[in-house]
């Protein structure tokens, strides 16, 4: 499988936003009621996309020019990171992961954060994150985890 990382282009919004709905409404799903996935939901439509390609760094990894994911560094804060529910478990999230992670690097950055969703806990701690500590937004809870980054 020949993934390839990229910087989002303002063109990209909407196919992140299809890949971001999607996961949530198939793999955290699981894991959060409804009424929380639509508030989330809520924050990614294709006009919010392109705000955050504003504000953010923001990666997206395609197949055959399709995106199946996409992640984002907000300084020191890893965000938005959605791998389409087709190809979990492929290593795409763990090669977006190791591009935000040489991006915090090559920024400047020794400490990764990142507000994980219930659901991808087990990912990052895969990854070498550890759990700081719960935070909860009305009734979701989203673990804080952190990574030192070594050169």
């Amino acid at each position: 499988m020949d993934i390839q990382i990229h910087i989002a282009r303002d063109a990209d919004a909407s196919a992140i936003s299809e890949t971001i709905i999607k996961t949530l409404r198939e793999s955290n799903a699981r894991d959060y009621p409804s009424d929380i996935i639509d508030r989330v939901i809520e924050s990614f439509s294709p006009s919010k996309i392109l705000c955050l390609l504003a504000e953010r760094q923001v990666l997206v990894a395609t197949l055959d020019s399709q995106i199946v994911a996409t992640a984002s560094l907000d300084r020191d804060v890893v965000r938005s990171v959605f791998v389409d529910p087709d190809f979990q478990g492929m290593g795409v999230g763990r090669q977006l992961m190791n591009s935000i992670q040489s991006l915090a690097m090559d920024t400047g950055f020794n400490l990764l954060r990142v507000p994980s969703s219930v659901t991808a806990e087990g990912f990052y701690a895969s990854l070498g994150f550890e759990k700081i500590r719960d935070e909860f937004h009305q009734t979701e809870r989203t673990i804080i985890m952190a990574k030192t980054l070594k050169r």
